[in-house]
């Protein structure tokens, strides 16, 4: 990981804290469907963020952060639907949610930058 990269650790971050809500998900609530969901789509976030920092040109930069960005919007669907649905409690949500939408912000961020740039 490049040091100094906030969106690489904070999606790492994000990702650890996601594996440890499913483990409390499967272990504690257990809820199989929809946490495996929401593990599989918030540790695509880090994943293709991390293989965008190893794109092959911009194009293969830009597909990869806006798969990420994608991932991301359907965590934030999952957790919604798990607190909704009272697998998370409030307190629970509101955690990793803000993470998820920081995430997704510095997303959009980072793909409407690198598009001005170079138009």
């Amino acid at each position: 990981m490049k040091e100094n990269n906030v969106v690489e650790e904070k999606s790492f971050e994000f990702s650890v804290r996601i594996v440890n809500l499913y483990k409390y998900l499967t272990t504690t609530k257990q809820e199989y469907v929809m946490s495996k969901q929401l593990l599989r789509s918030a540790t695509s976030v880090g994943a293709n963020i991390c293989e965008a920092q190893q794109a092959q040109s911009l194009m293969d930069f830009l597909s990869k952060m806006s798969i990420a960005l994608k991932e991301s919007y359907e965590s934030d669907y999952w957790l919604r639907l798990l607190q909704r649905t009272e697998y998370l409690k409030k307190d629970e949500y509101d955690s990793i949610i803000t993470d998820c939408r920081a995430i997704t912000k510095l997303l959009v961020s980072i793909i409407k930058t690198t598009k001005n740039k170079n138009e």
